[in-house]
């Protein structure tokens, strides 16, 4: 296949394009500053050139975005809703005016979609979808308006030739350097890696190669369209997360952080205590449902994967 990746210079990109490329197909990145063969100019906003490689593609995976690892500040949390909109909306305006669209348009979106909760969990049918929930910080409710209106512009796009799927995913745990399983476990070896406020939010997660193998069923299936998680089936409270995540690495001890020192961390990282406070416990309906079936579907065991993963050359 023919597969282009716009924004797939990230890590979710990486994980993408590495996979895709030693199976064979040929993979075009668009990228604001392309860095070499494969890799095609564009802003993300107007189209260009580059509309050329999409028209004529088998698939359209579109990972762009402002990333979300920054201070929730408003001319952040605006970055991060411009680039998402204006990236999907393009898109969309590329695979319609093409005289061969893809077949499917795969448009990344997020699990911080649903609402902040500690009892049942978020799946495509029965999940609440977050807002304004009683509790937590207001501004909370921006990742939520950012999420639906992503999602809303890929529905909107007039694409009748080109199945259209909403990738909801949870964080993608890759052994990448500078990826979220990278910051995480280098915490750990630190001793830094207890709960934090707690410990009773819960995380939702996949494993690199489920998100793979979840993206390659999702183009093999042309019955399955709009939004579907990308999360592995056992979500757990950040506790035992990071319990399991200190036994894989060997450390026996994590030192707990309290709500105002996670703030205190977040704020010398440029990071937003969102993403360690919030509850996201969400499962994959869809892919279960369709037959899916995971490779890691529990935390220990891909922990225990991915940190041999980070010890091999």
């Amino acid at each position: 296949m023919k597969i282009v990746l716009p924004g797939g210079t990230g890590q979710m990109g990486t994980v993408l394009r590495r996979a895709l490329t030693a199976a064979g197909h040929e993979v075009v990145v668009l990228s604001r500053r392309p860095a070499g063969r494969g890799e095609v100019r564009w802003d993300g906003r107007t189209p260009g050139p580059w509309t050329e490689v999409v028209d004529g593609s088998d698939l359209v995976v579109n990972l762009a975005g402002r990333s979300v690892s920054c201070r929730y500040t408003p001319a952040n949390l605006k970055a991060m809703m411009d680039s998402r909109v204006d990236s999907t909306r393009v898109v969309g305006e590329a695979i319609a005016a093409a005289a061969r669209p893809p077949r499917v348009w795969l448009q990344m979106s997020t699990a911080t979609v649903y609402a902040h909760r500690f009892d049942d969990p978020n799946d495509e049918a029965t999940g609440v979808i977050g807002g304004a929930e009683p509790g937590v910080p207001a501004y909370w409710s921006r990742s939520v308006d950012i999420a639906t209106a992503w999602e809303r512009e890929q529905e909107r796009a007039d694409t009748p030739h080109t199945r259209k799927v909403a990738l909801r995913a949870a964080m993608v745990m890759s052994p990448d350097r500078g990826g979220v399983f990278d910051v995480l476990l280098r915490l750990a070896r630190l001793g830094l890696g207890g709960p934090v406020a707690g410990g009773a939010q819960y995380v939702s997660w996949i494993h690199d190669h489920d998100f793979v193998r979840a993206v390659e069923f999702l183009v093999a299936r042309d019955d399955l369209a709009g939004p579907v998680n990308l999360a592995a089936p056992a979500p757990l409270p950040h506790r035992a997360f990071m319990r399991a995540l200190r036994r894989a690495s060997g450390v026996p001890f994590g030192l707990p952080a309290t709500r105002w020192m996670a703030e205190l961390g977040a704020f010398a990282l440029r990071s937003d205590t969102e993403l360690l406070f919030k509850s996201r416990r969400v499962t994959p309906g869809r892919l279960l449902d369709a037959g899916f079936t995971f490779t890691h579907p529990e935390w220990p065991e891909a922990a225990a994967d991915l940190v041999r993963r980070t010890r091999t050359p």
